[in-house]
């Protein structure tokens, strides 16, 4: 994908995520780099106009307060370990809004983001071995439960790293 659509968290939400991060590389697994998020879409390219409803659309919005509160994998061949989002009825709509302005207005969106198939969550580590899984849950258990404030909404450049807040 080239383009996600992410929730990036208040500062004192990001040193709390970066206080797991360093627990994990004191741990031996390598931890994720960059800006600490939840990802609500993603897909080739969000182009300019529907960027412009976008904005349209979440100044409407009450972007919810996430509590980040399960430690857990995903599985294939991009292991991953991440922080689970719990899901209420507040940020669904929130989700369900952003996909509503992007459906058949982006090319190749991806699927792991759709509605009733997406698992809110912010990436801890990616690729990981049975080993570095194993040491990455025993170095964050007990699980957190962080109060996440939302700082904005930005689309990402996931190949260059460029945020664009909306």
């Amino acid at each position: 994908m080239a383009d996600a659509l992410d929730l990036y968290f208040d500062a004192t939400t990001e040193a709390e995520v970066r206080a797991l991060l360093r627990r994990l590389t004191d741990a031996g697994v390598p931890a994720a780099t960059g800006r600490p998020h939840l990802t609500l879409a993603a897909a080739g390219s969000i182009p300019e106009r529907v960027r412009r409803s976008l904005r349209t659309e979440l100044r409407l919005l009450s972007i919810p307060d996430l509590l980040l509160s399960t430690v857990g994998a995903s599985s294939g061949a991009d292991r991953t370990l991440l922080l689970g989002a719990v899901v209420d009825a507040e940020l669904l709509a929130v989700h369900s809004a952003v996909h509503d302005v992007l459906a058949g207005q982006v090319p190749n969106p991806s699927a792991y983001h759709f509605p009733g198939g997406w698992l809110p969550h912010c990436a801890l580590a990616t690729g990981l071995t049975d080993e570095q899984l194993g040491a990455g849950f025993a170095a964050l258990l007990p699980p957190p439960a962080l109060r996440a404030g939302v700082a904005g909404v930005a689309i990402t450049e996931t190949h260059t790293g460029n945020i664009e807040f909306l």
